[in-house]
């Protein structure tokens, strides 16, 4: 074992700077018999690393190699596997567990040994040491190893003394020993004379030590006397410093009386400076001037400087009664008579203030009522010019222009008393609530009014009514008695509405019907011209209710953004709970939860107080919304762009207004009417007749459906509502698709081809003209169709203007096709070129011509005079008549070679005749 661990010191460890510690021949347990050596080394340099090494003997020679290693750091465990009893296993505990069987049970445990001793000395970290005898851990085995040569000390086992003792010579000591050698030239071969010339040396160095020493103890005495004076001077400071000290002692004791004295006095002065903050605090923030107490009691709440007094008194009153008092406060008697003297002033304020603005209600109410006319008397107004009041915004004006009256001068009258509505709401909440219910009430009675009677000229207008009393009724002489009737009703009362909203819509529909005789629909509109559309009816409509909108919308925001200013009321919806918002100076703040929901209620008042106001809007909307749909159902095109416009221009300025919310309800119903008026022009596309007798040409629908799209171009340019008009294109045009073949599968009268040819044709025509995008999949689909029935219309019409000869170049064909070459056909017994000189001379040129004419005729009958498609039939039967006559030659040169058999006739004869028979008609 030396030999090799010398072996292993020489070639593996100490080219790395390591030395070998211990080392145990090993092999791993349950395997095959590979022995291996598992080394305890130290790095020679610091800091020392400690490892445990495996080391195995090469296949190839007797050298060994290092084949692993383990930081001893790494070690978790070391199990010797049995305590009392020899045993040669053990397992090491590494990142995975190492069991192992050594050659003897004492190599197995100088090896434990030494590990314990390296942890100890170098890295005393918490190894567990498992089945180890104690004894094993406490003292080095007995039995030691040399070291191999080259050492200075024997490490076996781990010797810890060892390592401490042993120490390499440095470059500095080998040059001395080596010099000291070569001057002894001896001393290799006689060490003991060399040992003793050494001692020799050593005593007399020894021996000048000595005398040095000896000659230094006259320094020695010098150095103690001046150390024995050190001290007496030392004495004679400490004895001073002493006397100091009780001076200072003295002086300590007044320091501490002064110093007493002082805090005293402080203390006193303290409570002094508290005393008179607290004195100032209540003076300051506890009284109100006489101003503001005068103000309070006997203000005057209608002149300016009146309002603006009591609104720095009730300010000044609020700071006073809101002041925070610290612990004690309220128990002053002082503080208690002041607080009396608040609560009297806020109750004797409140109330003055309540008086005040239910009298301001009551009077604004009335002045605007006075003016109320009903709807005879505005257009009495209107139409003679009556003088009235010098008001400007007098309802009778205003409702004789369709316009609704101004309440700002109303809404600048209360706005001064905002802020006193707002120190209400925070100090007599009942009080404000009640005004609010006052002014809720009187508002409510007033707009409804105003209101209803706007509706009700709106509905005259949109019947057709003028301020001459000439509109579209004047041209119906059939209901001229009934609407004179109505007009007079209107004009010769000044009292209250003698025609109801259910009268008025029974007179515009009756004045349309009699008009158009049926609702505007895609099936009667073929039949009208662009007079008979009456398209500035619909342009008047589209205004009126263009013009009711525009009123309506500045009249409820305006009466929205007062409530919130008058009522201080939350107009716009707050921010989710805890999020930060910017206050009116831009600075960010988190909002509590409280001041969300407060703001959260306040928005609710709000919309109940609007829902209040004009709770008759959305009736009267929904009303004129019926009326305009009974008059003409294309009506509800307008209206779908219009409201659509105005429900987004609301939601921009507050997505939470009531207008906003109305006019996405009353969306709902035009959007209703919409998708029934275009149901409806399905389904009388589906109720189409034709009759049997005449032939059926463009049919209704489909120049209904043209008509349609031209208008609806025009109404929906550019809108929002676009997507809405393409899904009602895809409906409609699949639905006349649809009918087009149902008509032309039941036309007895004119030929399928020719319906289907030209409908599809004018359809093609619509749609590329009018260049809707979302309809290019249809506009090639009728492209196709066209195509498609032109072509199939020729070749039926056409048929086989040659006959005898169509069939005996048939004959030639099918002989061709049972494998008769084409050279020889002509010795067919059938189909000789006397046969075939005989079937041509049945067609002259003029037989030809005539045929001819009277297929021109034919197809003259069948097609209809509005697409003018006869001169294109014409050209392409034109070409299939030339296409059949150029097969024949082919067949003639090819089967009958050099026979000089032609026909009776050239294809520029066959030109000179379709040309001269399309001339003559």
């Amino acid at each position: 074992m030396t030999a090799i661990k010398h072996a292993l010191q020489r070639d593996i460890f100490t080219p790395n700077d390591e030395r070998l510690l211990s080392i145990v021949n090993v092999c791993k347990a349950g395997k095959k018999k590979k022995n291996c050596f598992l080394c305890a080394t130290v790095t020679t340099e610091r800091p020392v690393q400690v490892k445990v090494v495996k080391v195995k003997k090469s296949d190839k020679g007797d050298f060994y190699k290092r084949q692993m290693a383990w930081e001893l750091r790494d070690l978790t465990e070391v199990d010797a596997k049995d305590a009392n009893k020899d045993n040669p296993e053990f397992d090491l505990h590494f990142e995975k567990v190492y069991r192992w069987v050594a050659s003897s049970t004492a190599e197995k445990n100088s090896f434990i040994s030494c590990i314990w001793k390296l942890n100890q000395r170098y890295l005393r970290k918490k190894l567990e040491f498992v089945n180890v005898s104690p004894q094993l851990l406490e003292e080095l085995p007995k039995a030691e190893e040399s070291v191999p040569s080259g050492e200075s000390q024997s490490v076996a086992g781990g010797d810890e003394d060892a390592l401490d003792d042993y120490q390499e010579l440095n470059t500095r000591e080998e040059q001395d020993i080596e010099s000291m050698m070569e001057v002894c030239e001896y001393a290799i071969s006689n060490a003991e004379a060399f040992a003793e010339k050494l001692s020799r040396e050593l005593q007399v160095l020894d021996g000048a030590n000595i005398q040095s020493i000896m000659a230094s103890e006259k320094q020695v005495n010098i150095l103690m006397q001046l150390l024995d004076q050190a001290l007496s001077e030392v004495d004679n400071i400490e004895g001073k410093l002493l006397s100091y000290e009780e001076m200072l002692q003295s002086v300590k004791e007044q320091m501490d009386q002064i110093s007493q004295s002082n805090r005293l006095i402080q203390i006193s002065n303290t409570n002094n400076d508290k005393l008179l903050d607290e004195i100032q605090f209540l003076v300051n923030y506890m009284d109100l001037s006489k101003g503001h107490i005068k103000a309070l009691k006997e203000g005057d709440l209608s002149s300016p400087k009146g309002i603006e007094a009591c609104i720095n008194a009730s300010e000044a009153l609020s700071q006073c009664m809101n002041v925070a008092l610290k612990p004690g406060h309220d128990k002053l008697l002082a503080v208690k008579q002041q607080q009396r003297l608040f609560s009297d002033l806020k109750d004797t304020f409140a109330r003055r203030l309540t008086n005040h603005l239910n009298n301001v209600f009551v009077y604004q109410f009335n002045h605007f009522s006075h003016f109320k006319m009903t709807i005879p008397q505005f257009y009495r107004s209107s139409c003679l010019s009556l003088p009235g009041h010098d008001q400007s915004n007098t309802l009778a004006q205003h409702t004789a222009e369709l316009t609704l009256p101004k309440h700002s001068p109303l809404h600048r009258d209360l706005l001064r008393y905002a802020k006193l509505m707002e120190w209400l709401k925070n100090t007599q909440r009942d009080k404000y609530e009640g005004l609010s219910r006052t002014y809720v009430d009187y508002m409510t009675r007033l707009y409804e009014r105003e209101i209803k009677d706007f509706f009700e000229v709106a509905k005259i207008k949109m019947a057709g009514t003028s301020k001459d009393g000439k509109g579209k009724f004047a041209t119906l002489p059939r209901k001229e008695s009934a609407l004179k009737q109505e007009t007079e009703s209107l004009h010769g009362s000044s009292g209250k509405l003698t025609g109801s909203t259910s009268s008025l819509n029974k007179l515009a529909v009756t004045s349309s019907n009699s008009k158009r005789s049926q609702s505007s629909s895609l099936l009667d509109m073929g039949n009208m011209s662009a007079s008979d559309l009456d398209v500035a009816d619909r342009t008047r409509f589209d205004k009126i209710f263009e013009q009711v909108l525009s009123e309506l919308e500045p009249l409820c925001l305006a009466e929205q953004d007062f409530i919130s200013k008058f009522f201080k009321l939350q107009q716009h919806s707050t921010p989710a709970q805890g999020e930060n918002v910017d206050d009116a100076d831009g600075i960010v703040h988190s909002r509590p939860p409280s001041e969300h929901r407060i703001s959260m209620s306040e928005k609710d008042m709000v919309r109940l107080m609007m829902n209040k106001i004009f709770q008759n809007i959305e009736m009267e909307l929904n009303s004129l919304i019926a009326l305009g749909d009974k008059i003409d159902s294309f009506n509800s095109l307008y209206m779908l762009v219009k409201i659509s416009h105005h429900v987004w221009t609301a939601e921009n300025v507050d997505p939470a207004s009531y207008l906003s919310t109305t006019l996405g309800n009353v969306l709902v119903t035009v959007k209703r009417n919409f998708d029934k008026c275009i149901s409806g022009q399905i389904r009388q596309m589906e109720e189409v007749k034709i009759s049997k007798k005449s032939k059926v040409g463009i049919l209704q629908f489909v120049t209904g459906f043209e008509e349609f799209a031209k208008l609806a171009e025009a109404i929906f340019r550019n809108t929002e509502r676009r997507g809405d008009l393409d899904k009602a294109y895809i409906k409609l045009i699949r639905a006349v698709f649809n009918n087009v073949e149902k008509v032309a599968n039941e036309s007895q009268k004119t030929p399928r081809d020719v319906v289907m040819m030209e409908n599809f044709h004018h359809i093609f025509s619509t749609l590329s003209s009018l260049k809707i995008s979302c309809l290019e999949t249809e506009r090639k689909e009728a492209k196709q169709q066209y195509t498609e029935h032109l072509q199939s219309y020729v070749i039926n019409s056409l048929g086989q203007p040659l006959e005898k000869l169509n069939h005996f170049f048939e004959g030639v064909e099918a002989r061709v096709a049972q494998g008769v070459r084409e050279e020889e056909v002509s010795y067919q017994l059938a189909f000789n070129k006397q046969e075939l000189r005989k079937v041509i001379k049945e067609y002259p040129g003029k037989e030809v011509k005539k045929g001819l004419d009277n297929l021109y005729k034919k197809v003259d009958k069948h097609l209809c005079d509005e697409e003018s498609l006869l001169q294109v039939v014409w050209h392409s039967m034109q070409d299939e008549f030339i296409r059949q006559y150029k097969h024949f030659e082919g067949l003639i040169n090819r089967c009958y070679p050099g026979s000089g058999i032609t026909m009776e006739f050239t294809i520029q004869d066959m030109l000179e005749y379709f040309s001269s028979i399309a001339q003559s008609h």
